[in-house]
């Protein structure tokens, strides 16, 4: 799948095109290293040219017609060998994702195994209904529904999720017949095409899944382009986001766009604050705070405000930060320079802006890119830090009088990804269900995660506002067509 670099024995990652590795054109390259040990090249990703993208387009164009024609059950059937495959390289994909964006081998395991939990969902849904008989007014006709496929589908992924997102994407895709064009990140690059591995080692047919790597500027825009393309599904930020979503409506295919969060956490006056300390600093620090749906904003009432700020400044002053790989360590690296400049930068930005720094927020001596996970008291909501997505391990607290005023802050913010809220008491929990904005919403849990069967999106900026995962997906990766049988 590669030519290896016989100097220093690195791997060199290539397209998969057509069903085959194919060294890029380009002859242009970019190393992934390790955010723990940025001197360990973990591979060479090479950069595709506009014409390999044509090219895997073309492919998968090609072999849409004859895998849509496969009964779903036989597409599940290839899913539940990919799962099988990946199962017995879970250590191995796990290792390579905690090297190359720096997320602890436990977390970087657990997201592995729902790489394989996804898939063998999804090979299940081959097995079930994809339509509805409907009744006619004409008692001599049959009327009913059936999905179809929607063709080739680009998948656009970004890295702090590097198997769970493509799979999530790719796997309903393919069992619902449609075929795959994949970029993801470049910064993980080789986890994807590890993940691609497993699909050519479970002899899916030529074209049915094809990856492309190299600049988003580039390759995005030429898939966007492609005449072949019929829908595009991207995670990642709103900028990006955004500009694909312009030009999927301009060409009038369908998109579907999962972006940013600045997701709150709710502790009432009635809540148990232990639970609500281990769950803000699990669903705000966990990852290193890059995650989607990661805790941000945390509004507490101001009967608990001291007692839970002192318990949470001293259960994350107790983290231990360091390499991913090392058993001992809760919280790795950020995933790469610019995202430790980008976070160092916010907190300086708080600082300025007058709020409190009570606990940690500093560059970790040794090398690598480690942050000290921080903690701002004195937050107010016209702060850059209460309003912008930060994407690290950045808490900030705010301090609120009444449950009213608690669920006003937290809707006051342009993004509705996920929320959450601690307390004993259901009305608490019942107003917050029907008035939080928020794609996700969780009562006694962290803001961050959901399961594999169930719909996840967010609302206002944070999506298009489709869902992906669980049966949800159904409806972004098919059409449906009415049928009339007289």
């Amino acid at each position: 799948m590669s030519v290896t670099n016989q100097e220093s024995a690195v791997k060199v990652y290539g397209n998969y095109i057509n069903g085959e590795w194919v060294n890029s054109a380009t002859g242009e390259v970019s190393e992934s290293t390790n955010p723990a040990n940025p001197s360990e090249v973990v591979g060479i990703i090479q950069k595709s040219s506009i014409e390999e993208v044509n090219e895997a387009f073309t492919a998968a164009n090609d072999a849409h017609k004859s895998w849509s024609r496969l009964a779903a059950p036989t597409r599940g059937d290839y899913l539940l060998k990919v799962s099988n495959i990946l199962e017995e390289r879970l250590d191995e994909i796990a290792l390579t994702m905690t090297k190359e964006m720096g997320k602890t081998f436990a977390e970087a395991k657990g997201e592995a195994a729902r790489g394989v939990a996804i898939l063998r969902y999804y090979a299940g849904e081959g097995m079930r209904s994809t339509g509805d008989v409907i009744p006619s007014s004409d008692s001599d006709a049959l009327m009913f529904t059936k999905r179809t496929s929607l063709g080739v589908v680009g998948v656009i992924t970004p890295w702090n999720f590097p198997i769970a997102i493509p799979i999530w994407k790719m796997a309903p895709a393919l069992v619902y017949g449609n075929t795959v064009v994949l970029k993801p990140a470049n910064e993980t690059s080789v986890t994807a095409a590890k993940i691609v591995e497993c699909f050519d080692q479970a002899n899916l047919p030529k074209g049915v899944i094809n990856l492309v790597t190299g600049s988003g500027a580039v390759i995005g825009d030429a898939m966007l382009a492609n005449p072949h393309i019929k829908a595009v599904t991207f995670t990642g930020s709103n900028t990006v986001g955004k500009h694909i979503g312009r030009l999927a409506f301009d060409k009038g295919i369908k998109y579907q766009l999962e972006m940013g969060g600045k997701n709150p956490v709710i502790v009432a006056e009635d809540a148990d604050l232990d639970l609500a300390v281990e769950a803000t600093i699990s669903g705000g620090l966990k990852s290193t705070g890059q995650k989607c749906t990661a805790t941000s904003r945390v509004i507490v009432h101001e009967a608990v405000y001291e007692e839970f700020r002192k318990k949470l400044v001293e259960e994350t002053a107790k983290i231990t930060v360091g390499s991913g790989e090392d058993s001992s360590t809760w919280m790795g690296p950020c995933s790469s320079a610019s995202q430790l400049e980008t976070v160092l930068s916010y907190i300086e930005i708080g600082q300025q802006e007058g709020a409190e720094l009570l606990q940690g927020g500093e560059r970790v001596d040794r090398e690598g890119y480690f942050v000290t996970p921080a903690i701002f008291d004195k937050v107010t909501p016209d702060m850059r830090i209460a309003r912008e997505e930060i994407f690290g391990p950045v808490l900030g607290l705010m301090k609120v009088s009444s449950m009213e005023e608690a669920i006003e802050l937290a809707n006051d913010s342009e993004f509705g990804l996920s929320a959450s809220i601690f307390t004993t008491n259901i009305q608490k929990m019942l107003t917050f269900i029907n008035e939080m904005d928020a794609g996700l919403v969780r009562i006694n849990a962290e803001s961050a995660g959901v399961e594999l069967q169930a719909p996840f999106g967010g609302m206002k900026q944070s999506s298009s506002h489709s869902r992906e995962q669980g049966r949800a997906a159904i409806e972004f990766f098919t059409s449906i067509k009415t049928v009339f049988v007289k």
